[in-house]
């Protein structure tokens, strides 16, 4: 009921939910098949008392691949991550990596999809740093990666959909500009007109205290595998396809930060409007005035 929001996104009929189990074998098969595609979007940002990273992107994805297979579904689009890697020292990024081998020894023209982490409604990327529950971090938000539009994502799982040239192939999917979580961080505090703070905690002291806190409290607040998660920056593979591929021209995260986050402004800034690219270039000027003064 909690994703039922999600149906007045079709028309009549067009979205019907199936209700279904993870270990349950038979759920999963009565869900995909009488599908023509299916797109495996099962993932887990942080292991839970039910679940671990295991459970989730190695036995849940095979167990849905083994059911695309059986079936005989014509399409199998896999949704992995940005630096999934089985040798990755962050448990996510190898349980992801092991995942993607799983599915191509089951269903080898099973096409894996790498988006870089996403923002717009509901992230967890632009919403996170804006909110005041977001005080501590490990590696004074270091880490780099190319923010990519859930938006652009989307348009291009439908391409894939239509196009048969995109079976058996990887996709890297990010931005067009790569970003440290600090400047980031930047783009959010101009944009609500707010500053908000952020304390760093040394690894070996934040990791103990988030695995902690992630089995003991029945909310998500960081585990330890996020708090390595922090040290590790985007790696792009040569190899893999790209928004280029698809025809896809990605959007750039500071074009869109006003469009997510002006809830996050006070009332007294609620209704301005974002800067104009003259005022932009102004504030350039400025600064770069101070600098050299």
């Amino acid at each position: 009921m909690a994703k039922r929001h999600l149906k007045v996104t079709g028309d009549l009929g067009r979205i019907v939910f199936m209700e279904y189990d993870l270990r349950n074998t038979q759920s999963i098969e009565e869900s995909v098949r009488h599908s023509d595609v299916v797109y495996n979007l099962v993932g887990r940002m942080y292991p839970t008392k039910n679940f671990d990273y295991d459970d989730v992107h190695v036995e849940g994805a095979e167990r849905i691949a083994e059911a695309v297979a059986k079936y005989d579904v014509d399409r199998f689009i896999h949704v992995s991550s940005y630096n999934a890697d089985k040798t990755s020292p962050s448990e996510f990024f190898r349980t992801k990596g092991r995942g993607e081998e799983v599915v191509r020894s089951i269903f080898p023209e099973t096409t894996i999809v790498r988006p870089a982490p996403l923002y717009g409604f509901e992230d967890r990327l632009l919403h996170k740093l804006a909110g005041i529950t977001n005080l501590f971090t490990s590696n004074h938000m270091q880490e780099r990666f190319w923010p990519v539009h859930v938006v652009d994502v989307g348009r291009a799982l439908e391409v894939m959909l239509q196009d048969d040239n995109t079976t058996s192939e990887t996709f890297e999917l990010y931005g067009p500009t790569n970003y440290s979580m600090a400047e980031i961080a930047e783009l959010v505090d101009k944009e609500i007109i707010k500053h908000r703070r952020h304390i760093n905690v040394p690894k070996r002291i934040f990791r103990p205290i988030a695995n902690a806190l992630n089995k003991a409290l029945w909310w998500p607040t960081i585990s330890a595998d996020e708090v390595e998660r922090e040290f590790i920056s985007q790696k792009i593979d040569p190899s893999a396809k790209t928004f280029k591929d698809l025809g896809i021209e990605p959007a750039e995260i500071s074009n869109l930060t006003y469009h997510y986050l002006q809830s996050y402004r006070s009332a007294v800034y609620y209704d301005l409007p974002p800067a104009t690219e003259k005022e932009k270039r102004e504030e350039k000027k400025f600064l770069h005035v101070l600098d050299d003064q």
